[in-house]
């Protein structure tokens, strides 16, 4: 009894513990927040509304939860990058520009270079999604790190010349002027299945998430079990601190957003590089949205590597309700809207910590109390 206690007291002493509680609370206020606005939109409609967002994903079986890895896979990965930069004490907004810039050059290669044999294609478009994804961070890395300009005001200005040079570039290069977008990827391109298509009977399924928690995994033993991340994120905590210990602050940042920049650019080409003309890059003037999303999934994981792969898994499966819950009536924007408001009480993480505190203090109060309850029956008989 004594060691059921100790590791209780652990579990529940944990800031871990904390963290998955003020998380929990965030999506709860999220989901309530949706619900609130379809009661408004069709009060007859708004609680069937809100059951296709909690369980379409799972009432589908194998085809939902395919859809639900497909649609997670470029999440976790934005979330990856925006949380990878988190760390390390710099907000990288410019995701979106260093993703659309990654997809362009691998659907270029996808398309042009048809001379690369099987899986080799693939391997190639998405090794230069991910470099042209770093070197487009490049600009905003080396003035942050030499100028101290803040990466915020660069990375947002890198978006629109992003924006505006993808759309160019795609013009000049792979346009399908049938389609108004690029033109299809050759099949040798395409990001392989992995098998997952034997398990998950969604079209569209391939082995994205496959390659999203594997980054997952390489960016956690990267930030806790290696000199290079301890050093990253001490930059993070102080910098001034960090130089005065000897470590290169300024090669750290460089290091921090040509990593994030890299992600971003996997990202792009895992986006991109499928079958379907639904997934061509598309001539529009409007920035990415994933960039964004993936700043609520990095909040919603607390910027943990496991917590954002998991974060990124959750949206990706009240993304998979959209068609179901547009059958009730509602439109898709409901889903942002959740996943707005998530980003907003995910804000008050610490606000939520102190709350999960109490609970937790609740909870262990009522466990001291049937355990000295327990003993004292004992000591009875």
């Amino acid at each position: 009894m004594e060691k059921v206690k100790v590791f209780i007291k652990r579990i529940f002493d944990s800031e871990a513990i904390k963290k998955i509680i003020a998380t929990i609370i965030a999506i709860l206020l999220g989901l309530l927040a949706g619900l609130i606005v379809m009661l408004i939109v069709d009060p007859s409609q708004a609680f069937g509304g809100l059951t296709a967002i909690l369980f379409d994903g799972i009432s589908r079986g194998g085809e939902g939860f395919g859809e639900v890895l497909f649609k997670a896979a470029p999440l976790i990965l934005t979330g990856l990058a925006v949380a990878f930069a988190f760390k390390t004490g710099l907000f990288n907004i410019g995701v979106s520009g260093q993703l659309m810039m990654g997809a362009f050059v691998a659907v270029y290669i996808g398309v042009k270079w048809t001379w690369l044999p099987g899986i080799l294609h693939f391997i190639v478009a998405a090794i230069g999604g991910i470099l042209t994804g770093a070197l487009w961070a490049l600009i905003p890395a080396i003035l942050k790190a030499y100028r101290n300009v803040h990466e915020v005001v660069a990375t947002i200005m890198m978006n629109y010349i992003a924006m505006f040079s993808s759309n160019m570039l795609v013009q000049a290069l792979i346009y399908d002027q049938a389609n108004t977008s690029s033109m299809a990827i050759d099949k040798n391109a395409r990001v392989p299945n992995l098998l997952l298509d034997k398990i998950f009977p969604y079209p569209s399924i391939n082995g994205g998430i496959i390659f999203a928690i594997i980054v997952g995994v390489i960016i956690y033993v990267i930030l806790k079990k290696t000199t290079f991340g301890y050093e990253l994120k001490a930059v993070g905590l102080n910098r001034n601190a960090a130089r005065y210990a000897g470590i290169n602050d300024k090669q750290k940042i460089m290091f921090s957003l040509l990593i994030s920049g890299a992600i971003a650019g996997l990202a792009g080409a895992i986006i991109y590089l499928v079958p379907g003309s639904g997934q061509r890059i598309q001539l529009t003037l409007v920035i990415s949205p994933y960039g964004f999303q993936g700043i609520a999934v990095a909040l919603l994981g607390m910027s943990n590597p496991i917590g954002t792969v998991f974060a990124g898994l959750y949206l990706g499966y009240i993304e998979a309700s959209n068609q179901t819950l547009q059958s009730w009536g509602f439109k898709r924007e409901i889903i942002d809207i959740i996943s707005a408001s998530i980003i907003y009480f995910s804000a008050f993480a610490l606000y939520f910590q102190r709350h999960s505190e109490r609970i937790i203090n609740k909870i262990k109060e009522l466990i001291r109390r049937r355990s000295e309850k327990h003993e004292k029956v004992s000591q009875d008989n």
